[in-house]
C-alpha cells in the first residue's frame, strides 16, 4: 500500500512539473511561424487580433507569436501585453544585451533570422533563461516571430 501512495505521489508530481514547465520546440515554433505568415497574408487584421488574443492555436504553451510594424518598428502584437507600442528596436536581455535591432532586422527579409537573448518564460518564475526567436517578413508592413526556450 506504502508503495502503491509513493507511486501516485510521484506520478502526480511528475505531472503537474510537466503542466507546469511544459515547453514548446524549435520545430513547433517554426511551424508555428508559417501558420502565422499564411493567416497574415490570408487576413492580416484579423491574424493581428487572433495572435493578440491568443487564439486560433497561435498561443500553445510558451509558444506565441509577436509581429512589429517593418517601418517603425513598433511591435504590434505579442503576449507580452506591455511591449506593445515600443519600438523593437529597443528591446534589451537582462544581460543588457541589445537584441531588438537582430528581431527588426530580421523582420525586413523574406527569410527566417534567428535572434538569441535571455527572456522569462511566461508564468510566476521571471528569471531571464536562454531563448531563441525565429523572425520573418510576414507582409510589406509587418514582420512576425516565434521563440522558443533552449532550457
Amino acid at each position: 500500500m506504502r508503495r502503491m501512495l509513493m507511486a501516485a505521489v510521484g506520478l502526480t508530481a511528475m505531472t503537474l512539473a510537466t503542466s507546469v514547465y511544459a515547453q514548446g520546440t524549435e520545430a513547433e515554433a517554426k511551424a508555428l511561424l508559417a501558420k502565422a505568415v499564411a493567416a497574415v497574408k490570408a487576413d492580416q487584421a484579423k491574424a493581428v487580433a487572433m495572435f493578440t488574443a491568443g487564439e486560433g492555436g497561435f498561443l500553445d504553451r510558451d509558444l506565441y507569436v509577436f509581429c512589429m510594424n517593418t517601418k517603425d518598428g513598433k511591435i504590434a502584437t505579442t503576449q507580452v501585453k506591455q511591449f506593445i507600442g515600443t519600438d523593437a528596436r529597443e528591446l534589451k536581455d537582462a544581460t543588457g544585451k541589445l537584441y531588438g535591432p537582430d528581431l527588426f532586422a530580421g523582420a525586413q527579409k523574406d527569410t527566417i533570422t534567428q535572434v538569441e537573448y535571455m527572456f522569462p518564460r511566461p508564468g510566476a518564475d521571471k528569471t531571464p533563461v536562454s531563448k531563441v526567436s525565429f523572425v520573418t517578413r510576414a507582409s510589406a508592413d509587418l514582420g512576425c516571430g516565434v521563440g522558443y526556450y533552449k532550457q
